[in-house]
Formats: C-alpha cells, sequence, structure tokens
C-alpha cells in the first residue's frame, strides 16, 4: 500500500529497537536505522522512454494546467487592484469594498486585539523560529542534507522562513508602534484634545488614521503569502502523516523517533498560535500560491530525475505506473480540502474573537 507525502521518508528514519534513541546524536545505530529501508527504482529514470511517453504527457498537463489556474488567480486578485502601489498611503471611501489582495503594512507585526502591545506577537515568533531553526539543524545534522529531497522538510523550512521574516517585521512593527505612542502622547501634552476641541479632535485624528494607512510593501506581502502557502502546505503534510500514515504502521508496531513526530506536530503548533495573535488575512484566492508550491516542487523532483536515474521520495510521483496520472490528480485534489481546513480555522477565529473582544477585534473578515 502506497501513500503520498510519507511512507518512503519515515521509513528511513523508523525506529525498530530502543537503542535506537540515540540515532539523535548521530551514533553508528543512526546508519543503521536509515539502512534498514532502501527505496526501489521501478526504472531508470534518467532514459528519454521513462518520459516519452502518455503517462508524463497526462502528468505534465495536469501540473501545467495548475500552474496557469494559480497564475491566473493571482494575476486577477493579488495587490490593492488599482489602488496606490505598494508602500503607498492610500485615502479609502469606508464604504468601498477593499480587494481581497489588500494588504496593510500594519497587518504583519499587529495582534488581532487593539491594546496587546506588539512585542507579545514578537516574542512568540521569535521562539518559534528558534525553536524550528534548532529542529531543522538537528534534523539535518543526524539525517544530512538530503532530508530535502522530501516535501515535509521543505515546507518545514518555509515555516521556518516564515517565523524568521515575521520575527524581523514585528521588530520593525515594535518600532513603529513606539513612534505611534510618542505622537499621541505629545499630541495629549500639546494640548491637541483640551476640554474644548477634544471630542472632535479625537474623532478627526481617528479618521486621519484609517484613511492614511500605508499598503504593505514587498516584505509584507511575501510574509502573508508565506502565511497562506505554509498553512496549506502544513495541514497537507501533518494530516497526512497523523490520520493516514500513523494508523498504518501502528499496525506494524512501528515506534517514531523525536525528529520524525516533532517534524509533524510542532510547526502546525506554532503557526495556529501564530494565527490566533496575527492580525493577517486569509483570503481564499491564495490556493493558488499553495499550488504553485507544490507544483515548483514536483517540477524539481522531474529535473533531478531526468538528470539521474534516482528513486522517487514519494511513490505517487513515479511515472513508471498506468496509475500515475491518476495519482498526480488526486493530489492536486487534495489541496482544496487542507487549504480549506484553515479557512475553517480563521472563520472559527473570527467568530470567537468577534464574541469575546466585540469592541477591540481588528482583524478584516473576508
Amino acid at each position: 500500500m502506497s501513500f503520498p507525502f510519507g511512507i518512503p521518508e519515515i521509513n528511513q528514519r523508523i525506529i525498530t529497537n530502543s537503542n535506537d534513541m540515540s540515532s539523535l546524536t548521530g551514533s553508528s545505530s543512526s546508519s543503521l536505522s536509515r539502512d534498514s529501508w532502501q527505496p526501489v527504482m521501478t526504472a531508470n529514470t534518467a532514459t528519454p522512454s521513462y518520459w516519452l511517453n502518455w503517462r508524463f504527457l497526462i502528468c505534465f498537463i495536469w501540473v501545467l494546467t495548475a500552474m496557469v489556474f494559480a497564475s491566473t488567480l493571482i494575476s486577477k486578485h493579488e495587490g490593492p487592484r488599482g489602488k496606490p502601489r505598494r508602500g503607498g498611503a492610500r485615502r479609502e471611501n469606508q464604504e468601498e469594498r477593499e480587494a481581497a489582495g489588500m494588504l496593510y503594512a500594519d497587518e504583519v507585526w499587529k495582534p488581532c486585539v487593539k491594546g496587546v502591545h506588539p512585542g507579545w506577537l514578537l516574542a512568540f515568533r521569535a521562539i518559534a523560529f528558534f525553536v524550528l531553526l534548532v529542529l531543522l539543524v538537528l534534523n539535518v545534522h543526524v539525517d544530512g542534507g538530503d532530508i530535502f529531497f522530501f516535501y515535509t522538510q521543505w515546507t518545514f523550512t518555509l515555516v521556518t522562513i516564515y517565523f524568521g521574516l515575521g520575527s524581523v517585521l514585528s521588530i520593525y512593527g515594535c518600532f513603529q508602534y513606539q513612534d505611534e505612542e510618542s505622537r499621541a502622547d505629545h499630541r495629549v501634552n500639546s494640548g491637541e484634545f483640551d476640554a474644548e476641541r477634544g471630542t472632535g479632535a479625537k474623532h478627526m485624528g481617528s479618521n486621519q488614521e484609517h484613511n492614511t494607512r500605508r499598503i504593505a510593501g514587498f516584505w509584507g506581502y511575501l510574509f502573508q503569502i508565506i502565511f497562506q502557502m505554509s498553512a496549506g502546505a502544513v495541514m497537507l503534510t501533518d494530516c497526512v502523516f497523523w490520520f493516514i500514515i500513523v494508523p498504518f504502521l501502528a499496525i506494524k508496531d512501528y515506534r517514531f523517533n523525536f525528529l520524525i513526530v516533532y517534524m509533524h506536530s510542532i510547526n502546525a503548533v506554532f503557526l495556529l498560535g501564530d494565527t490566533a495573535l496575527n492580525c493577517l488575512r486569509f483570503p481564499w484566492f491564495r490556493i493558488a500560491y499553495f499550488f504553485l508550491w507544490t507544483a515548483v516542487y514536483v517540477i524539481f523532483q522531474w529535473i533531478v530525475h531526468a538528470c539521474v536515474a534516482l528513486w522517487w521520495p514519494y511513490p505517487f510521483l513515479d511515472l513508471s505506473t498506468p496509475l500515475a496520472p491518476l495519482w498526480y490528480s488526486s493530489v492536486a485534489l487534495m489541496h482544496i480540502p487542507c487549504y480549506g481546513i484553515f479557512v475553517l480555522i480563521m472563520k472559527l477565529k473570527h467568530f470567537l474573537f468577534s464574541k469575546w473582544f466585540p469592541h477591540s477585534y481588528q482583524c478584516v473578515v473576508h
């Protein structure tokens, strides 16, 4: 029985006896554990006959179709759509419906509840980045650089980059927040909110702040895109691991080492924690980046295997079987429910936080 996104990768690092926990230190038992399973090459992937056939043609059409569909979604919805260019100020009519691709600069670093200092979000992101980076380095040390042959490590690395970039943006946000607080204190101390015109000045100041919010620049949009791309990829890898692979291997009485368990859980935990705290949006159209992420991984595998005769990291990628087109299309369709799970999580967040913090919740609901 073959499963996508997991079986070969796990079998390379399964612990089959209690002494194999020493694999975390890179001892010889680690080598024995890795060598306990060898992928099977069903055909020579470096020959023209492997690629010049109807199976590859259909799979290529699936991947190309997904990429064209994703590119169309991005070109149609991404960005402020005709509003001032990114990084510039935007004055908007409050009754105007914002574009699905709109993102303001302060949304990448401010918490979703007013009054919460952005330093708390910074602390969470910094801790998550440190933990994920340590686990990634440890994984490379134990299993070598060939772990990046697998989709799981691609996704784990992407989540690590997300928290690293998020930490930098949050640091910038803390300085911005401090500047805004200082300006507010200065206005109060300068008598702008005196007894005669205090209410009117406050109202005008609030409207001015809303109308001149700055649209996010390149790094802000990149951060938002990585967030939504990571959300779908993490749901895909972790759901397949915990709901398909683990029950299957439990029947075989396999036990998993520290890295296998944490690589398929801690990334989701941190991402869900950040989701609960942040003020980022989650429009449906950015599923396009999730499709592109997987498509790039597949094309990378094709290029590598066309140049070198090599085993496939996941059985569904093997083009030698007549079921290959079915596998490719099935995995593509799996992206929709996996991304949809996170959409439902976001809707649940909006529902609960709107009830718990009716006057201070500030996330945009799509």
